[in-house]
């Protein structure tokens, strides 16, 4: 990822925190979550904290260049009652612009213990390749 892609990352999610920060959801609120973003020359991985959330409650969209994840939190049942808590039960939206070195239709992810992970496949022309001088 070159620094400009970095700069545009960072302003696109600074866009989608200014945007989506604490808007109402049919869920009730929906918060930003915390994302890793890991690279390598084949792949960039998205790692998102996605507490409480089932691999059932999540939704990932690409349309247009832009990768949505939504998730949803299960309501805990009638008969809980919290004795402490530090967050309000919610769902989880956030948003990523995708550059041209994404293979879109290669994009795969998968959910284990709260922690959901993005591979996003980069795209032949995007990897490093060695060019031999003959």
């Amino acid at each position: 990822m070159t620094e400009q892609e970095r700069k545009d990352m960072d302003v696109a999610q600074k866009k989608t925190i200014e945007k989506h920060a604490g808007e109402p959801t049919r869920e009730g609120v929906s918060y930003i979550p915390d994302v890793d973003i890991l690279e390598d020359e084949h792949t960039i991985t998205l790692r998102a904290d996605l507490p409480g959330v089932k691999k059932d409650g999540v939704s990932i969209d690409v349309h247009e260049g832009m990768l949505t994840l939504t998730a949803t939190v299960d309501n805990p049942p009638n008969n809980w009652r919290p004795v402490y808590r530090e967050y309000e039960i919610g769902g989880f939206t956030r948003r990523f612009t995708l550059g041209e070195q994404v293979d879109q239709n290669k994009i795969s992810a998968k959910m284990e213990n709260g922690v959901l992970t993005v591979e996003l496949p980069k795209a032949e022309a995007a990897k490093p390749r060695k060019i031999n001088v003959g």
